[in-house]
């Protein structure tokens, strides 16, 4: 199979939690047929660093139309910047590459502290707040990004010799791919009006946590309890009513306690696999290594 990296269009960023390892799982959980299909839409409800996003368009050219959310607001504008403005982004991030490179550590880290803070300000243009938002991501610690409660990044400097700041090649093929991708900001909810046959949604939503010290990274202030995967569910269940066809990911609480079975119930009607994927459930480096996540669809299966 054909994975991100085959293709020029991939993530602009690192994302904890991305889904290129699980890109496979993903495609054999769609219908056999689906490549014939014409006219399939698209829709990524939450598409943090759209592993499966670039995939999917280049994989299924029948796909001929995408819509993709986040309640991630610097996120998405990071996305429309790249669909809209990509030259001043490479020149903004260039310039920034060329500054940030030569530093030593001590500066380098002064340099990512003063970036961070003027992110944190909300004061700055789109170009700079994405430009700021790649930079941070390629500088900070592990590539996460993670908020407090008042909404601010508050990753701390990571140490990477040589960070690929401007990657020009890539984030000029995903402005490409983005020209038939409409872009929107706020609760996965609004993506409901698009909802009907021949169209397809995927959902990697922030994952239900494992254990107490898996629970480590925020995408936005407030949080995505037991109640919103239930809303959530229910949002599946009405796009399904709606003829649309929809996968999801999550993690599997089977991993940790072989009791709670909060998926298996919630989603009983539809169809659930456990697919294995390499993930980080504590904070320990011992604590990495392969466990399930749960898959879920409401197509029988198709391989």
């Amino acid at each position: 199979m054909k994975r991100t990296e085959t293709y020029g269009a991939k993530p602009f960023i690192k994302w904890v939690g991305g889904k290129t390892q699980l890109l496979d799982d993903i495609r054999k959980s769609l219908p056999k047929d689906l490549k014939e299909r014409e006219n399939m839409i698209y829709v990524e409800p939450f598409v943090g660093g759209g592993a499966v996003l670039f995939w999917i368009l280049q994989e299924y050219p029948n796909i001929t139309k995408a819509v993709i959310n986040d309640i991630n607001a610097e996120l998405i504008c990071t996305y429309r910047i790249i669909k809209n403005d990509v030259g001043s982004l490479i020149s903004e991030l260039s310039r920034m590459q060329a500054e940030y490179l030569p530093l030593s550590t001590d500066k380098r880290k002064e340099y990512f502290l003063a970036r961070r803070s003027l992110f944190n300000s909300k004061q700055t243009a789109d170009i700079q707040t994405a430009a700021l938002f790649i930079f941070l991501n390629r500088t900070c610690f592990n590539g996460l990004y993670r908020v407090n409660s008042k909404g601010e990044f508050n990753v701390p400097h990571g140490k990477y010799s040589n960070p690929k700041i401007c990657d020009e090649v890539t984030l000029k093929a995903d402005s490409a791919l983005l020209q038939k991708v409409e872009i929107l900001c706020g609760d996965f909810a609004q993506t409901g009006k698009y909802a009907g046959q021949n169209v397809l949604y995927y959902f990697d939503p922030p994952y239900r946590p494992l254990t107490e010290t898996s629970a480590f990274t925020s995408y936005a202030a407030g949080g995505f309890d037991d109640a919103e995967q239930t809303r959530l569910r229910d949002f599946c269940d009405e796009i399904a009513g709606n003829k649309s066809i929809f996968v999801a990911s999550n993690s599997d609480p089977l991993n940790v306690d072989s009791e709670d079975k909060f998926f298996d119930t919630l989603y009983g009607m539809f169809n659930i696999k456990r697919v294995s994927a390499a993930r980080m459930i504590n904070s320990k480096s011992d604590g990495r290594g392969a466990i399930s996540e749960i898959m879920i669809s409401n197509v029988a299966s198709a391989y």
